[in-house]
């Protein structure tokens, strides 16, 4: 059996977990069988009623990991069982932030989705504090305090950034910096990128993911002003690159096609980079404005929420836009599998769209949540997960 699975494609052994931020590959890609053509055999398996929280679920072959606030200044963390919704265990420990008045709207609730590696759930909260609990009985293994370890401030709008896991290391934008851990003790392994803070430099927005760019496995690290590639053994910086943005609020994940990195900026514009062995440079700019929704890349085609609420595709080979439709939600979170789009937008209405290049093409809406649904949508083989703002619940596709 054990050769066996180390024959198996890993995409394979992912196709029934989503273990953190946009699921297995952290690029929204939802290995599986292909989606129907709609919502009509979707059906509610179970709810569960939470405290105000934003983190979008993660999902292991027999649990669920949902974050919430609760009595506005204590983080909880709860397992539940897959199947039913039952609670298996819960974790709580002090936690808050209250986020400048301008982002009030929003809330000073838990934001980051946690990270799932085998044994360990590694969990962000507002307070820059990454707390590492065992999977099974939710005992703590380890915390880090970024701000007393580093003699750095709480971010001001909490910690938004989500942790990526890899190898055997844990890598966090936080402590105004970017930093790898070991992900069994909690020690730190190197600290780079530091920069003053300031409203409009500290506590990230964006995530980081892995790539590999110009033949190199590198980090690809967008901060509130400059995207960066970085060595992840060493922590060397391979390649800086500013960003145009509006107050720093470079917010989603830098996502990639081939060499080239696509970005897009809140106010401002969408940007191509292209990477070789010599460094970045600009590729092109294109007028789409983005604002929270990390985009889905399929076949060489950016498929993009934007500010203006209105849904794009851009061809990211040479930056030109090939539709976009009229408005729909204020956020989406997007999953893909074999063609087709699933969005769930703030509102907690869900769409399919099937992912054509050359026209829009809407084939199914369902009305899914009663509260908002700002955390990521989480998608696991036949099973789909909603965080709404007071609650999570599954569905499942028959």
């Amino acid at each position: 059996m054990r050769l066996l699975l180390l024959l198996l494609p890993a995409a394979l052994l992912a196709a029934d977990i989503w273990p953190q931020f946009r699921g297995p590959e952290r690029s929204g890609v939802a290995p599986g069988k292909t989606w129907p053509e709609n919502f009509a055999g979707l059906k509610p398996l179970w709810r569960v009623d939470l405290d105000k929280g934003f983190p979008g679920p993660v999902v292991s072959a027999d649990k669920v990991f949902v974050a919430e606030t609760a009595n506005k200044d204590t983080e909880v963390v709860r397992a539940l069982d897959r199947k039913t919704g039952k609670e298996l265990w819960r974790a709580s420990w002090p936690g808050q932030i209250s986020v400048p008045f301008y982002a009030k709207r929003s809330g000073d609730w838990i934001r980051a989705t946690p990270a799932l590696d085998g044994d360990t759930l590694y969990v962000a909260g507002m307070e820059e504090v990454l707390v590492a609990l065992d999977v099974k009985t939710g005992k703590e293994r380890w915390r880090v305090d970024f701000p007393k370890r580093f003699g750095t401030p709480k971010p001001d709008f909490g910690f938004a950034s989500s942790p990526l896991v890899d190898g055997e290391a844990i890598f966090v934008q936080a402590a105004n910096s970017f930093v790898k851990l070991n992900k069994r003790t909690g020690a730190t392994v190197w600290r780079i990128l530091p920069v003053a803070g300031g409203v409009g430099e500290s506590g990230a927005f964006s995530s980081p993911v892995m790539a590999t760019l110009a033949g190199r496995r590198q980090l690809l690290v967008q901060a509130r002003i400059h995207l960066h590639g970085v060595d992840p053994e060493t922590g060397e910086v391979l390649w800086s690159q500013e960003v145009p943005n509006f107050r720093g609020m470079n917010i989603l994940m830098p996502t990639t096609f081939g060499d080239t990195i696509f970005t897009s900026t809140h106010r401002i514009d969408s940007f191509a980079y292209q990477v070789s062995k010599q460094g970045i440079k600009p590729l092109w700019t294109n007028k789409a404005k983005g604002y929270m929704s990390t985009p889905v890349i399929l076949d060489g085609y950016a498929y993009l929420h934007l500010t203006n609420q209105r849904f794009t595709c851009i061809n990211l080979r040479n930056g030109e836009t090939t539709w976009t439709t009229e408005p729909f939600g204020q956020y989406w979170s997007m999953a893909v599998r074999e063609g087709k789009i699933l969005a769930l937008d703030e509102s907690g209405k869900l769409l399919l769209i099937r992912a054509n290049p050359a026209k829009f093409e809407l084939l199914d809406t369902k009305e899914i949540a009663n509260t908002t649904t700002w955390g990521h949508i989480a998608v696991a083989g036949e099973e789909i997960f909603v965080r709404e703002l007071t609650g999570v619940a599954a569905y499942r596709w028959n």
